[in-house]
């Protein structure tokens, strides 16, 4: 009988052994996330896409427990960011910050990377554009810019705020077009993003930024630029005082940026859920309204279907836009 016991009692243990090597993997799982997580930004250090990162992997950090690293990966006018993210390795531990380019970049022949690629985890905000220029800048308001435009030689004046056929870029495109001018009458100087475009307006380089007011907050509160207008369909509560293009210029256009977060596409579901329910506690929370609002910054959520679907709905706005501005190279 003890050798039977015995035997039955190794059995047992055995089977147990087995056992947890088969809901070993799942118990990991559950406990996402184990160690730190790399949050990629595809945009340069300082600008609005860089600061919403960095609130966001905070929250996340503090609701979930682990590090939320952001690192800037930037270059080829948000390409080198947005690939690094679909490509990292589908564990969850690589997510990162997807932006309105991506619903771009692949209808300007820079890339075959589309919304698609990704799961979608949650949408956090969404922004017009501004028209800043120096603070030294001759032009007291948007309607003596706009003569300024329409008077000066073709390719004279020069912009920027970010990539070449970046939503800045678009957005400066679709103003000109509604004045009646040619697409490139103001000439674009690509940089990587909107922090970048706003200190070499500042030095001087350049005569205008279209990027989000709020990108452009740090250099308009240090007596730096000042914003004429905003093309939106009505003014930003946080900044008032700048009209809208309409208001101004009889010109109804309007445009937005936006940012979600995404991960490689083939994250687990359950991890997929975990941060998408992360993210929505982080933009509920008094901390990322009290932040965003203090910026100026327009604040949207959706989950990750919904986020999935107003990708889609976006590369196909984007796309409209861009071949009616001659940006579209397909």
């Amino acid at each position: 009988m003890s050798r039977i016991s015995r035997r039955t009692v190794l059995k047992g243990a055995a089977a147990a052994g087995a056992a947890g090597l088969i809901t070993g993997p799942a118990i990991g799982q559950a406990q996402y996330p184990s160690r730190p997580v790399t949050l990629i930004c595809p945009w340069g250090a300082g600008g609005g896409t860089d600061a919403t990162a960095r609130i966001v992997a905070q929250l996340l950090e503090k609701d979930l427990g682990q590090p939320f690293n952001v690192v800037n990966r930037t270059g080829g006018s948000g390409v080198v960011g947005h690939q690094a993210i679909a490509a990292a390795p589908a564990d969850g531990y690589t997510i990162g910050m997807l932006t309105v380019e991506i619903a771009m970049m692949r209808h300007q022949g820079l890339t075959e990377l589309k919304s698609g690629d990704y799961a979608a985890l949650g949408l956090m905000n969404e922004d017009p554009p501004g028209v800043q220029v120096s603070a030294s800048s001759p032009y007291k308001d948007i309607k003596e810019l706009a003569a300024a435009i329409k008077a000066a030689p073709h390719g004279k004046l020069k912009a920027s705020g970010t990539g070449q056929g970046g939503i800045w870029h678009l957005a400066l495109v679709g103003w000109l077009v509604a004045m009646g001018l040619k697409p490139d009458h103001v000439a674009w100087v690509p940089s990587n993003g909107a922090a970048p475009g706003m200190q070499d307006l500042a030095a001087g380089g350049i005569d205008i930024v279209t990027c989000s007011v709020p990108e452009a907050r740090a250099m308009i509160d240090a007596g730096k630029a000042k914003a004429l207008a905003i093309m939106a369909s009505a003014r930003n509560p946080q900044f008032k005082d700048v009209p809208t293009l309409n208001e101004s210029l009889g010109i109804n256009y309007s445009v937005g940026a936006w940012r979600g977060i995404g991960a490689p596409k083939a994250v687990p579901a359950d991890i997929q859920a975990k941060l998408t329910a992360s993210l929505k506690k982080a933009f509920d929370s008094k901390e990322y309204q009290d932040f965003m609002n203090s910026r100026g910054f327009g604040m949207k959520f959706a989950d990750g279907p919904g986020f999935a679907k107003f990708m889609a709905d976006s590369d196909t706005s984007m796309a409209s836009a861009m071949k009616a501005a001659g940006l579209a190279k397909a």
